[in-house]
């Protein structure tokens, strides 16, 4: 019987986990145990190695290890244990594996060399520059280390000369390769910090075109939009009436000028928030322009509405705010009803035609169009 797709899934969650970062973190695993199993291979398969009893106790000693690492990364946060941490020390276990093949693997030992290289470009990923330079030298001097006791002790299979020319091959190849993965690696950070400067100007950008700066309520754009989607909203459901109200802070001129403009941007925000506290779920207010603010109230009949902007002015009454000596705040205000599938443009004139009435009719009221 085929597993089927869900058991796969929970087999897979199981063995390489959900979190994103421990995910990558074994898959990293994977792919280094891979290459280790390809050496292996080449190994036993290709008669590179000189020794079959080497080859099986470096088989079983990197096989030791890949399991132990496997371990280490999958409980690596119960654990405490770094990313770079686990990185240098599979770093440092590549590195000794290195330095066995190359002592067994005969006349093609050269190639072996390579792996170096495969070992500090893995750890790019989890290390910092200076910390792949460091693993880098440690390689360098495992390496070089065990060259020099081979053509120390078996200069007829290990010859100094040819020895001391790989080395250097070796490690002029491997600083080139470390320096250019640490310039890669402050290239990635550098573009990571970019793209989250970026992120952070986007949100801005869309708070700032969506909310008014002094007030923290939406702009006359944003309300547009809602009022847009709105209409499409109530097309499509057939929902129920909504009210539109345009309020205007009265003789809110007088105030900037009798107090300067530090004072009525006080008040602007004061109002603001008097407002935002007396709305209902659901509704919404904007900053309209100016000292003008509308209110968008779904599902409202006119009662529903006048009641509501009563119970704001009282609050809006009750304001102290800093710096006016006492003086109340009011305001008046206009109400239009939405009537059939009419455009918001067309209740929001209404409502202004009510504004103005009760400006004109001795301010601090609120009237319906």
């Amino acid at each position: 019987m085929r597993p089927t797709t869900a058991t796969r899934f929970t087999i897979a969650r199981l063995l390489f986990g959900a979190d994103p970062k421990l995910h990558r973190m074994l898959q990293y695993w994977a792919a280094t145990a891979v290459l280790y199993g390809f050496f292996l291979f080449l190994f036993y398969n290709q008669g590179i190695a000189a020794a079959s009893q080497a080859v099986d106790a470096l088989a079983v000693y990197t096989g030791c290890g890949i399991a132990a690492f496997y371990l280490l990364v999958r409980a690596s946060r119960v654990l405490g244990l770094k990313p770079t941490t686990l990185a240098a020390a599979q770093g440092l276990f590549g590195i000794g594996c290195n330095m066995w093949a190359y002592s067994i693997a005969g006349p093609l030992r050269g190639a072996t060399l390579m792996g170096l290289m495969v070992v500090v470009v893995f750890c790019t990923f989890a290390l910092r520059p200076r910390q792949t330079l460091a693993l880098a030298f440690a390689g360098l001097s495992g390496m070089g280390a065990t060259m020099w006791w081979h053509q120390a002790h078996d200069p007829l299979h290990y010859p100094p000369a040819v020895e001391g020319v790989t080395f250097a091959i070796m490690a002029a190849c491997s600083l080139a390769v470390t320096f250019l993965t640490g310039e890669m690696t402050k290239l990635r950070a550098r573009l990571t910090r970019q793209r989250e400067e970026l992120a952070a100007a986007l949100d801005t950008i869309r708070t700032l075109a969506t909310v008014d700066e002094l007030t923290a309520l939406a702009n006359r754009r944003h309300m547009n939009e809602v009022l847009a989607a709105e209409e499409r909203r109530q097309s499509a459901a057939g929902a129920g009436s909504t009210c539109i109200a345009l309020l205007d802070i009265d003789h809110f001129k007088q105030i900037n000028d009798r107090h300067g403009h530090a004072a009525g941007d006080a008040v602007l925000r004061s109002f603001a928030a008097a407002l935002r506290a007396g709305l209902r779920d659901g509704d919404l207010v904007a900053r309209w322009g100016g000292e003008e603010f509308l209110l968008m109230l779904p599902d409202t009949g006119i009662e529903q509405a006048q009641a509501l902007l009563e119970r704001l002015r009282a609050g809006v009454a009750a304001l102290a705010v800093p710096g006016l000596d006492g003086l109340r705040i009011a305001f008046s205000g206009g109400i239009g009803l939405r009537s059939g599938g009419e455009p918001f443009t067309d209740t929001i004139n209404r409502a202004d035609k009510a504004l103005y009435r009760a400006k004109s009719s001795g301010r601090d009221r609120v009237l319906v169009g």
